[in-house]
């Protein structure tokens, strides 16, 4: 992100200090800022995944500026009480142990702002790559897809990018959490989507019975019991429920996988993220042809198209036997 081009074109004095000067240069702040991340041995990945991008993103948000502002920003002077509100943001991430996104109420992904707070995961996920691919190769036709749905909405940030990537479409976004989808009303409404997507609080497909759609996608929950037990302070910031998948990080997925085939229009498509999980779904399912689409998570979203999905007969309580028992 920014510390690449900050690195390399800012220009600022080495041994100036804080303490020493009555207005700073942005990017001693920002150096300063990375150091006590450093220290404090915070965790990254809501947004930014090293000390001096944590940094720069929460001196840039405190300023008002742009993300994208050009390199050389980082050599102005930032006057005290500007300062103070930059070092408050720090000394809160340090303390606190929060994702910068809770810190700050919003989260970027896709290219597309949005409110997040504690109620929600933090936006991440790499169906957002497809989405603004528009999911190219296996949709040839914008205009094709006409219904989709975005399972586990959460804040409703891959709703609102489907809206955008698939302007015909006409969108269901579900979550079993009640306060994550009133997130997510926040931010369809901040995007005037209104009429366009429909939040329907479900446990995955429980209350969309004889819906049927074009498309289908979801981020579930797929974090293993032993990973849920090591995460680091700033995901347990983060609803349990949007993270935990069980033992093997898939009971989310296996119920999605094996119930998707009845809420699929005929030539519908299901995309699901996995996380590290790709060869534990394999062998869960494995007699389904998985397709890999290419991210930037190396492999962690699969697509199928209906007719690969597992069928249930109509006499059938259980699954077909497609599903192994032991994942």
């Amino acid at each position: 992100m920014l510390s690449v081009e900050f690195r390399a074109r800012s220009r600022l004095t080495r041994h100036s200090t804080l303490k020493s000067s009555r207005a700073w240069i942005l990017g001693e702040l920002v150096r300063y800022g990375a150091r006590r991340f450093r220290a404090a041995r915070l965790a990254f990945g809501h947004g930014t995944s090293n000390p001096l991008d944590e940094a720069a993103y929460l001196a840039l948000h405190a300023l008002r500026l742009p993300l994208d502002a050009s390199p050389s920003v980082f050599a102005r002077r930032v006057e005290p009480r500007s300062a103070a509100r930059i070092l408050k943001l720090y000394e809160r991430r340090v303390r606190e142990r929060k994702p910068a996104a809770y810190l700050t109420h919003e989260a970027w992904l896709g290219g597309f702002r949005f409110y997040v707070d504690e109620r929600a995961v933090v936006p991440r996920s790499h169906i957002a790559e497809l989405l603004r691919a528009r999911l190219v190769p296996w949709v040839v036709d914008t205009g094709m897809v006409k219904t989709a749905l975005d399972l586990c909405t959460g804040s409703g940030c891959l709703a609102i990018l489907l809206a955008h990537s698939f302007p015909r479409a006409k969108i269901d976004a579900t979550d079993i959490s009640r306060a994550a989808l009133a997130v997510a009303r926040r931010n369809i409404r901040d995007y005037r989507l209104g009429r366009r997507i429909r939040l329907v609080e479900s446990d995955l497909f429980s209350a969309l019975r004889g819906k049927r759609y074009d498309l289908i996608i979801c981020n579930p929950p797929y974090v293993t019991a032993a990973s849920m037990r090591s995460l680091p302070r700033e995901y347990r910031h983060e609803p349990r429920i949007a993270l935990a998948g069980g033992a093997k990080g898939l009971d989310v997925v296996r119920r999605i996988v094996a119930e998707a085939a009845a809420h699929l229009t005929r030539n519908g498509l299901l995309v699901v993220e996995v996380g590290s999980g790709r060869r534990r779904v394999e062998r869960l399912f494995p007699r389904t042809a998985f397709v890999w689409a290419e991210t930037a998570g190396g492999g962690d979203v699969f697509v199928l198209r209906r007719e690969d999905l597992p069928q249930k007969t109509r006499k059938q309580t259980g699954f077909t036997g497609l599903i192994r028992s032991d994942p």
